[in-house]
C-alpha cells in the first residue's frame, strides 16, 4: 500500500512534540517491519507542514523545511513527491463545505496516483485512518 500523508499526519510524523507523533510513528514503524513503507507528499501537504510548524510550534520556515527534508531523506521510508495537476473541478462529490475542499482534493490526488490518503481525521471518505 502507498500512502499520501495529509497535513496533520505529516506534521505528527515529523514533529516529536505533536500530540499524535507516537501514534503516527508507531504506525509507520509497524509498516517498516514488513517492507520499506511508501509515503508521499504534495505541494499542499508540504506547504501545510511548513505553515503549521511555523504558526503552531514557533519553528521558523527554514527549520521547518529542514525537518521535512530530513524526514523525507530517511532510509527507513520511501518518500515520493506527487506533482499536483488537479484543479477545483476534480473534487469528489462528497465535498459540500468549504472546510472539506483540501481533504477532497488530496483524496483525489492520492487516488489518481494509486495512493490512499492517510489521515488522523475520521471523517474523510475513502481514506486510511491511522490507527491508535
Amino acid at each position: 500500500m502507498k500512502y499520501l500523508l495529509d497535513v496533520n499526519a505529516l506534521v505528527a510524523f515529523g514533529h516529536t512534540q505533536h500530540q499524535f507523533h507516537i501514534r503516527v510513528a508507531k504506525w509507520a514503524a509497524g509498516l517498516a517491519t514488513n517492507d520499506i513503507p511508501k509515503f508521499a507528499t504534495s505541494s499542499i501537504t508540504e506547504l501545510g507542514f511548513v505553515r503549521v510548524m511555523s504558526q503552531a510550534y514557533n519553528v521558523g520556515v527554514a527549520q521547518s523545511q529542514a525537518l521535512l527534508k530530513g524526514l523525507k531523506a530517511s532510509k527507513r521510508y520511501d518518500f515520493a513527491f506527487l506533482p499536483d495537476d488537479h484543479d477545483a473541478t476534480k473534487l469528489p462529490s462528497w465535498v459540500a463545505r468549504a472546510k472539506d475542499t483540501t481533504d477532497g482534493h488530496l483524496s483525489e490526488l492520492a487516488k489518481a496516483n494509486t495512493y490512499i490518503l492517510a489521515t488522523l481525521d475520521e471523517k474523510i471518505p475513502n481514506s486510511f485512518l491511522i490507527p491508535q
